[in-house]
């Protein structure tokens, strides 16, 4: 029995025994239902933004991973289909809780497509998607961003008011927030955010122009959105700015780097993009019409290149000068981190026919001043100085036909002589002392014997 009972015992054991081949197949199996799941898994969806431009609305889905996608519309009613190859809404993603503030897009809605996950964007009209992908950058990871282009959509062009013709105008100051959009710009202590800072400052500056006589405001960038630096300028360019001024937030790797600073174009920087610009014809045909009307069209290359020298001459020494006064204002309310006006090459300041600046107004990175950028009272005080610097550049120089021009022709001149003071001074010419500083690019009441003050007409 006790063979028999030895025997039965090891048919059992081999009946259970699975082969090696069955084993094989069976690791496979499952090696393969790991990956499907892990490719399934492997890409979620996580979050949206939605950006609403004058031209245009982006949204932008962050995925923890570069996509595969298509994306096409439906009509009745319309919509933005996107389907995104081997993905999954992460835990906490809900495509309908999505917060939409923009004037195409009402809703957003998702659901899974086999192994694909598919977004639904209800539009209220038809809309051209450009879709495309961008790699991480701090503070964002992979992103899958659709642009959406319409009839309706209103870009510079239509925001653009032409000059008044015979009789003076107002001198046009063009406002340029940096940043936007999925660019943040730096972020400083506590997530500040540049974008966020700086468009603030730009609305400030904005109200303080609309509120002087002889003067206009023009936002560049009016909300939460990113604009390219070339097109930034041509904005500038369509509404015929007399100065265009750029308000950044600098950072560096040094949380101690600290202070303000202006910034003009190089003359390196202005000599190659005038090469740039009398090389592409479809530029120079109106090339300098930002300030004066004219047109390089129809000259011959030797004197298109002599009028642009000429043009870019004298707008790389306006800005030189507005950058001076803005500098010598922003003395009174900031540290600076250099006591003269740099030259650099960026981008933004290449416009060959409009005066340009740009203002650096404090290291984000930098966490004193990352607390007193975050202030409300802060920034109205930067903007504030910005403001007192280029009136008191415009008013020294205004451009030809404006109002502030005729102003000026009226306007007297005073000889310190010793013992005036500038109250008294003011007192004398039935104007405020606030004025008169400001006209003439005072951060205080310090006045010196022998210097000529310019007294506005009261």
């Amino acid at each position: 029995m006790r063979g028999d009972s030895s025997n039965m015992t090891s048919t059992v054991s081999n009946a259970r025994r699975p082969s090696a081949r069955s084993v094989v197949a069976a690791l496979i199996a499952f090696v393969a239902a790991v990956a499907g799941a892990a490719a399934a898994a492997g890409t979620r969806i996580d979050g949206v933004r939605v950006h609403q431009a004058p031209d245009y609305t982006r949204v932008v889905f962050d995925t923890t991973a570069p996509v595969t996608f298509k994306v096409f519309t439906l009509t009745s009613p319309h919509r933005v289909v996107i389907d995104v190859a081997d993905a999954a809404p992460g835990a906490d993603f809900d495509a309908s809780e999505a917060v939409v503030d923009a004037t195409t897009v009402k809703s957003i809605r998702g659901g899974a497509r086999g192994s694909s996950y598919r977004l639904v964007l209800d539009v209220t009209e038809v809309l051209k998607p450009n879709g495309f992908t961008l790699a991480p950058v701090a503070p964002y990871g992979d992103r899958l961003v659709i642009d959406l282009f319409g009839a309706t959509s209103v870009g510079a062009s239509a925001r653009a008011q032409p000059r008044p013709t015979g009789g003076p105008r107002q001198v046009v100051i063009a406002i340029d927030a940096g940043h936007g959009g999925e660019d943040p710009g730096a972020i400083g202590p506590g997530r500040i955010a540049e974008k966020r800072v700086v468009l603030e400052i730009a609305k400030e500056l904005e109200r303080l122009f609309d509120q002087r006589s002889g003067y206009r405001g023009e936002l560049v960038r009016t909300g939460d959105y990113y604009i390219p630096h070339r097109q930034r300028t041509e904005i500038a360019r369509e509404l015929r700015a007399d100065l265009f001024v750029s308000v950044h937030a600098d950072a560096f790797v040094h949380a101690s780097a600290r202070g303000a600073s202006v910034y003009t174009l190089s003359e390196r920087g202005a000599s190659s993009e005038a090469a740039r610009w009398l090389a592409e014809k479809e530029n120079s045909s109106d090339l300098i019409g930002g300030v004066g009307d004219v047109s390089l069209g129809d000259k011959d290359d030797l004197l298109a290149h002599v009028l642009l020298d000429l043009s870019m001459d004298a707008n790389r020494s306006a800005s030189i000068d507005a950058g001076d006064a803005v500098l010598k204002s922003l003395r009174g309310v900031a540290r600076l981190h250099k006591q003269r006006v740099e030259e650099a090459g960026f981008a933004v300041l290449k416009s060959p026919d409009v005066p340009s600046i740009l203002v650096e107004t404090g290291f984000i990175s930098n966490p004193e001043e990352a607390r007193a950028l975050g202030r409300a009272d802060y920034r109205k005080k930067i903007a504030r100085a910005i403001y007192d610097g280029i009136v008191a550049h415009v008013e020294r120089k205004p451009p030809p036909g404006t109002f502030v021009a005729a102003r000026s022709e009226q306007r007297r001149e005073h000889v310190i002589r010793r013992g005036d003071t500038l109250s008294e001074i003011a007192a004398r010419y039935r104007v405020s002392s606030r004025r008169l500083k400001e006209v003439n690019g005072l951060s205080n009441d310090m006045i010196r014997i022998g210097q000529v003050l310019i007294i506005p007409a009261s």
